[in-house]
């Protein structure tokens, strides 16, 4: 099912290291995560306390500056945002294509010198050539996504007319659209007051024009760049390199003006419903940050108070709120308002960081229901983290389970809670408590606290707790693997049979 949905996030290696006052010393809070999310899903992410569910959930949305690894957002395409990462690349295209084929000779060394070690050295050793395999394949990457099968061409000039031509007029367009954005707000606020819309009627038909203009260039310019494409068909590797080529946003790569874009299509609901409204304003104030910083009403808009009076209600939230503060409400009428914010910008994406942990379990039912209806509503993706395995199953489409900041397994609801796979998560599900009076559980009991995120164990991180660690365990991280259609797990020895809960 999955594979027929369009994926809308694809995270590929995110690493989120935090530094510390010792030199050379970091929070690994997230380690090398990788895994897509699908446009209209609920993907629920579980874990411990301290695992690193919640800067996952920011560090996607750009809150926190990522240290590596790649975003690439489908939302929009490179056309919409012309972010300055392409020009620089294919500024400097002949340097960047250089640098893939020294990197590429590195890891080759390494994969040689690899292969004729012993097994005790090969363990020490494959952290290197992991590091040098990822170090050749971003750099790869890094061109391949945006020229594809050019990057084979001899002479790189053309190819960087071609995208220098693209990039100046889609970065125009789209400075037109925020000032057209802006100046449709300001017509529909005249009309609202009854005033004379000449003006504004002018200038959005001028704007009109300039982009229909705009829009003709950007096809005329990218008709040459496959023209490019069909003259380098069939060079050598053009295949290879073409299959590469991506139109999604790298989120990592963005400035800070670029990801201000893209902050309506990508939302958060944090936790604590009562630190995360600010207490000096009013319901009607914190819901309108967002629409007046996006352009969606002008600053005093009197058709704004209507809008947000239409949120409030599809939150379940009663109009007399408009001009009260969050001192007068309850936790969950809180939780609304938060939610009631997010969604007003009408975003795409939305993190829901443990949004119904820090309320009564009466109250988290509504919640949840609240997040079902709007989701289906307004076409929503949600990323739900949760430590909550019961939340997580009853709201989730796919589930994601973490251990010290790297993901250990993730399938859909049904399959992980009938077969889990690895180890850690067979451990979490055999401690749900259970009513039924017939079955009886192994109580699989974790040995040991959680390592520590600053020095984590070599291998995978999971060995010091794990009843199945073996010597490879202790040495080398386990690959990312699909094992079953939908189901991937981070294991040197997964449990194919699934867990032996009950014994009868």
């Amino acid at each position: 099912m999955a594979e027929e949905r369009k994926v809308l996030l694809r995270i590929t290696n995110l690493k989120q290291w935090f530094p510390l006052k010792k030199k050379g010393a970091f929070v690994k809070a997230n380690d090398g995560i990788s895994l897509d999310i699908y446009e209209g899903e609920v993907f629920g992410l579980v874990g411990e306390s301290g695992c690193g569910k919640s800067t996952f959930g920011r560090t996607i949305l750009q809150l926190y500056k990522q240290t590596d690894g790649r975003t690439m957002y489908y939302g929009r395409t490179l056309d919409d945002i012309a972010p300055n990462y392409v020009i620089d690349t294919i500024r400097n295209l002949p340097k960047l294509k250089e640098k893939i084929f020294v990197e590429e000779e590195k890891k080759n060394k390494l994969e040689e010198e690899y292969a004729g070690l012993s097994e005790t050295e090969q363990y020490e050793k494959h952290a290197a050539l992991e590091q040098a395999r990822k170090e050749a394949n971003d750099a790869l990457l890094n061109v391949a996504n945006i020229v594809g099968g050019l990057m084979t061409a001899d002479d790189l000039t053309p190819v960087r007319k071609a995208y220098e031509t693209w990039y100046e007029y889609a970065k125009k367009r789209r400075d037109l659209r925020e000032e057209q954005a802006q100046t449709r707000a300001k017509r529909e606020d005249a009309e609202f007051r009854n005033k004379n819309l000449s003006s504004y009627d002018s200038k959005l038909n001028s704007y009109e024009k300039e982009l229909k203009e705009l829009d003709e260039k950007i096809a005329a310019s990218k008709s040459v760049i496959d023209d490019l494409r069909e003259q380098y068909r069939n060079q050598p590797d053009f295949a290879k390199y073409e299959a590469l080529r991506d139109d999604g946003i790298d989120l990592a790569r963005l400035e800070y003006n670029e990801i201000r874009l893209l902050r309506r299509d990508l939302q958060i609901v944090f936790q604590d419903p009562y630190s995360s409204l600010n207490p000096r304003l009013t319901i009607g104030q914190i819901i309108g940050e967002g629409l007046m910083a996006h352009n969606l009403f002008s600053k005093n808009s009197p058709r704004m108070q209507d809008y947000i009076l239409k949120v409030m209600d599809e939150c379940g939230l009663a109009p007399y709120f408009l001009h009260r503060f969050p001192h007068q409400f309850s936790g969950g009428q809180r939780q609304r308002i938060s939610i009631a914010r997010s969604l007003a910008v009408k975003p795409k994406f939305v993190v829901c960081d443990e949004a119904v942990s820090a309320l009564d379990v009466s109250i988290q039912s509504q919640i949840i229901n609240l997040l079902q209806d709007l989701r289906e509503k307004q076409d929503l993706t949600y990323l739900f983290i949760t430590h909550d395995l019961s939340v997580v199953k009853y709201i989730s489409d796919r589930i994601g389970v973490m251990y010290l900041g790297n993901m250990v397994e993730l399938a859909e609801s049904e399959a992980l809670f009938a077969k889990p796979i690895h180890p850690y998560t067979q451990a979490l599900i055999a401690a749900i408590p259970t009513t039924d009076p017939d079955a009886s559980k192994e109580l699989q009991i974790l040995e040991g606290d959680i390592p520590s995120p600053v020095n984590p164990p070599k291998g995978c991180k999971f060995h010091t707790r794990c009843r199945y660690c073996t010597d490879i365990c202790k040495h080398v991280v386990p690959a990312w693997t699909e094992i079953e259609p939908n189901h991937f797990v981070a294991c040197h020895h997964p449990l194919l049979d699934g867990l032996d809960i009950e014994k009868k």
